[in-house]
């Protein structure tokens, strides 16, 4: 799963970039398989994916270390739950940013 997450946020970071740095992919615009969220990803879009991602792979963590429990330490479960709640509320306010600054335009 954390593969498959770390994958997909790759394949969006690299065709966002191409389009809003090198060139624009007009030529895909009519084809079939071409992806709904091409053209239309942006800075603060990627961002918030960015920080979703992290928030999944954190969880995933933090659920394989609660089904471990009985190895591990109380202060290596304080710290992955810290830090996965560091991450949960960096993409809340990313979020809240991200609308906030989309209703000034």
């Amino acid at each position: 799963v954390d593969v498959s997450l770390l994958m997909n946020l790759l394949i969006n970071i690299m065709f966002s970039g191409y389009e809003n740095f090198v060139s624009k992919m007009d030529d895909l615009h009519s084809h079939a398989d071409r992806p709904d969220w091409m053209g239309s990803i942006g800075f603060s879009d990627l961002k918030i994916k960015l920080i979703g991602s992290m928030v999944a792979i954190s969880g995933i963590e933090l659920l394989k270390a609660f089904m471990n429990v009985d190895t591990l330490s109380d202060r290596h479960l304080m710290w992955l739950v810290g830090i996965h709640i560091t991450f949960l509320l960096s993409g809340l306010v990313f979020a809240i940013m991200d609308k906030l600054q989309s209703g000034q335009h």
